[in-house]
C-alpha cells in the first residue's frame, strides 16, 4: 500500500528523466564493456572518478534542450525516434570534448564513443515503442470490442468535460487535444495530452493513429466551424461535434452529446444579442395565436411563445397530424399553458371569426401560407386563395376582435416578384399595410428568406437524394439563396414583433448568401462522400418563377436599421385604399367563379411591375447547354 501510495506521488516526468538518466549512464557502461570485452589482453575496464557525472550532466542538458521530454511515451513514433538520434549523437560529441577537457581521453577509448549512442538509441527507444505497442494493441478483457481512438479539438471546458464522459464509454479511448491556445501546447489535460494546432490535424492524426475526430468548440463562430471542419475533412478521417451552445440552452440538445456535423453548423450565423427584455414583456401573460403552427416557422413561434409564458396559446393548423404533433410537444413541455389546437382553415372566414371571438387573441402571428414557388406558378387561384385571401380573413377578424398587434410573416420573394407565390405574399403584405392604417390593430410584416431545413427546402431535398446515392439536382450553377436557422428567425420574428408601432415591414438581415452549388459539395463531404465523385451533381435549368438570386428590399423601399442590429424597416409603397379594396373584391369573385383570366388582371392593377411571362430580368438567367447537353 505504502509502495503504491509513493509511485502515486512520483509525476510521470520525473519517472522518465530519471529512466533516461539511468539508460544513458547504462548506455556508457555497455559501450566501454563491450570495448575492453573484445579486447581482453588490455588492462581490465577501469572509471574516472568523474565519469559517470560527466556523462549524466552532458546527456541529460541534451536531452533537455532537444525537447526529448516533452514527447509523450504513449504516442511515441518515428519523429520521438529521430529526436532519440539526434539527441544521443550530439550527448556523444560533446561527453568527447568534456572528456579531453577532463583527463585528454585518458582510460576512455574514443570506439566508446562511436558504440555508446548506438547503444542509447536502442535503449530510449525500444521502452517507448514497446509503451506505444502495448496501449495501441491491448483489448480490455471485459469488453466485446476494441476501443475507437480519438482526438478531440477543443482543449477548453467543452473538451475537458467530453474527454471525462468518454472515459466512462468503452467504445472510445482518447488519444490527445488539439487546441489553437498556444499556451497549451505540451500540457496535459486530466492526463490527455494537448498536441497541437487545429491546422496540424493531418499529420498528428496519422501520428498518433487515431480513427475519429470529436469537435468540442460550442462557442465557435460559423467561420470557426468552418475552418476546424475544413481541417477535419483533410484528414479522410470520420469527425463528429458535441451541439451548440444556443442549442444546449434552448433545450435542443444535451451538453456533450455526439453528433454528426449538420449544414445548419457551417451555414448557421453567430448568434445574435436579443433584447429578451421586451420581447418576454410583450409576450409574457397574453393570449397568443399562431396560423400555420404546424409548420416549420409555425411551430418553432409555437415553441419559443410557450417559453416566453404566454398565457394561453392557439393553434390554427388544416393538417391533422402538424397539429396533433405540436399538441403533444407542447402540452408536454409546458403543462401549465392553456393550449387550444384548432384543425381549420384560415380562410374559412366563418370558423376563423368565431375562433377568434372565443379566444379573444391579444397577438396573432400569421405563418399559415403555400410557399413552394414552382408548384403554385401554374395555380394563380390557390395560390391567391390562400396566400391572399387567407390573410384577408384573419386579418380582419383581428381587427373586428380588438387584436393588439397582427404579425404577417412575410417573404424576400415579395419584392420586386417574379412568381405567382412572390406576388401573393406582396398583396397580402399590401393588405396589412393598408388596414393598419385605417385600425387600432399594430399590423407588422417581417421578411426573411430561406430557412435551413424547413419543409420543401433544398435541404432536406438534398440530404434525401444524398442518402440515396445521387445525383443531388441544382438548378443552375450559380444560384445563391440567404439562409438563416429556423430558431433564429423567429427569435428575430419576436423581436420585429416588440419593435413594431404599426404598418412597418420588418427585414432580418440574412448575412451572406449562399451559392446553392458550394452548399450541395459541402452536404456531400459531410457525408463522407467526394462530390462529382461519389455523388453526381445535376444541373436540371431554372424553373418557372426561379430568380438567380433573391433581394431583400425593393430600391423604392429605402430602408432604415432599427435599434436591433439584424432587423432593418423598409418605407412601404402606398397603395391607393379605394383602389385596394375595389380590386381584392373582384379578386375574390373571380376566385369563387373560377375566372383565372379575371384574377390575373387584380393581379396586374395591384402590381403593374409584375410579369406574367417566364421573367427575363437582369437576375433571372436561363439555364443555356450546348449540344452535348453540358453547361454552355
Amino acid at each position: 500500500m505504502f509502495l503504491r501510495k509513493f509511485i502515486g506521488i512520483i509525476h510521470p516526468r520525473t519517472a522518465v528523466v530519471a529512466h533516461d538518466l539511468a539508460m544513458a549512464a547504462f548506455a556508457w557502461w555497455i559501450a566501454k564493456s563491450l570495448r575492453y570485452a573484445l579486447m581482453p589482453d588490455l588492462a581490465p575496464v577501469t572509471y574516472l572518478p568523474m565519469e559517470f557525472p560527466i556523462v549524466l550532466l552532458v546527456q541529460g542538458a541534451v536531452f533537455n534542450w532537444t525537447g526529448l521530454y516533452k514527447g509523450v511515451w504513449r504516442f511515441a513514433s518515428l519523429p520521438d525516434l529521430w529526436n532519440i538520434i539526434r539527441a544521443t549523437v550530439i550527448g556523444a560529441l560533446i561527453i568527447g570534448l568534456a572528456m579531453v577537457m577532463y583527463a585528454r581521453l585518458d582510460g576512455v577509448p574514443r570506439s566508446v564513443l562511436l558504440v555508446y549512442p548506438v547503444v542509447l538509441v536502442v535503449l530510449l527507444g525500444l521502452p517507448r515503442l514497446s509503451y506505444r505497442f502495448w496501449k495501441d494493441s491491448r483489448i480490455d478483457l471485459f469488453q466485446s470490442m476494441p476501443t475507437k481512438r480519438v482526438l478531440i479539438v477543443g482543449a477548453d471546458r467543452a473538451g475537458e468535460a467530453l474527454s471525462r464522459d468518454l472515459r466512462r464509454d468503452s467504445r472510445y479511448s482518447v488519444i490527445g487535444f488539439v487546441d489553437d491556445n498556444l499556451a497549451l501546447r505540451g500540457a496535459q489535460i486530466g492526463g490527455i495530452p494537448v498536441l497541437g494546432t487545429v491546422d496540424q490535424l493531418a499529420e498528428l492524426s496519422k501520428a498518433v493513429a487515431v480513427q475519429m475526430l470529436l469537435i468540442a468548440v460550442p462557442g465557435a463562430t460559423t467561420a470557426q466551424m468552418r475552418r476546424i471542419v475544413a481541417f477535419c475533412e483533410s484528414t479522410g478521417l470520420p469527425f463528429r461535434t458535441v451541439p451548440r451552445l444556443e442549442d444546449v440552452v434552448a433545450g435542443r440538445a444535451q451538453f456533450n452529446e455526439i453528433k454528426e456535423v449538420a449544414i445548419e453548423d457551417l451555414l448557421g450565423r453567430d448568434a445574435v444579442e436579443l433584447d429578451w427584455t421586451a420581447i418576454r414583456e410583450n409576450i409574457s401573460g397574453r393570449r397568443v395565436l399562431v396560423t400555420g403552427g404546424g409548420g416549420s416557422i409555425g411551430s418553432e413561434l409555437c415553441r419559443q411563445v410557450a417559453r416566453l409564458g404566454a398565457s394561453s396559446l392557439t393553434v390554427v393548423e388544416l393538417s391533422e397530424y402538424n397539429l396533433y404533433r405540436i399538441g403533444q410537444e407542447l402540452t408536454s413541455a409546458y403543462p401549465e399553458l392553456i393550449f387550444n389546437g384548432v384543425l381549420t382553415d384560415a380562410r374559412d372566414a366563418t370558423a376563423v371569426n368565431r375562433l377568434f371571438e372565443e379566444t379573444q387573441p391579444q397577438i396573432v402571428f400569421h405563418a399559415a401560407a403555400y410557399k413552394h414557388v414552382p408548384m403554385l406558378q401554374g395555380q394563380l387561384r390557390e395560390a391567391f386563395r390562400n396566400n391572399v385571401i387567407g390573410t384577408r380573413v384573419v386579418a380582419d377578424a383581428a381587427v373586428r376582435c380588438g387584436v393588439e398587434s397582427f404579425v404577417l410573416i412575410s417573404t424576400d420573394k415579395a419584392v420586386n416578384p417574379t412568381s405567382v407565390m412572390g406576388a401573393c405574399k406582396r398583396m397580402a403584405e399590401i393588405w396589412c399595410q393598408n388596414l393598419a392604417a385605417h385600425t387600432s390593430t399594430r399590423f407588422i410584416t417581417v421578411r426573411f428568406g430561406n430557412v435551413l431545413d424547413s419543409a420543401g427546402s433544398v435541404v432536406p431535398l438534398f440530404r434525401r437524394q444524398i442518402r440515396q446515392g445521387g445525383p443531388v439536382t441544382i438548378t443552375h450553377p450559380e444560384i445563391s439563396r440567404y439562409f438563416m436557422t429556423i430558431p433564429e428567425a423567429c427569435q428575430l420574428i419576436l423581436q420585429a414583433a416588440s419593435l413594431g408601432k404599426g404598418g412597418e415591414i420588418f427585414a432580418l438581415d440574412m448575412g451572406d448568401p449562399v451559392k446553392i452549388r458550394d452548399l450541395a459539395e459541402q452536404m456531400i463531404r459531410l457525408a463522407g462522400k467526394r462530390p462529382g465523385s461519389d455523388i453526381q451533381i445535376v444541373y436540371t435549368g431554372l424553373r418557372s418563377g426561379e430568380k438567380l438570386f433573391e433581394e431583400l428590399f425593393h430600391p423604392l423601399e429605402n430602408y432604415t436599421s432599427t435599434t436591433h442590429a439584424k432587423i432593418f424597416q423598409a418605407q412601404h409603397r402606398q397603395v391607393s385604399w379605394e383602389l385596394l379594396q375595389t380590386q381584392l373584391a373582384r379578386a375574390e369573385e373571380a376566385v369563387a367563379a373560377f375566372d383565372e383570366e379575371t384574377l390575373r388582371r387584380c393581379v396586374s392593377q395591384l402590381l403593374p411591375s409584375f410579369r406574367w411571362s417566364e421573367p427575363q430580368t437582369d437576375n433571372v438567367l436561363p439555364l443555356r447547354r450546348n449540344e452535348s447537353g453540358d453547361i454552355a
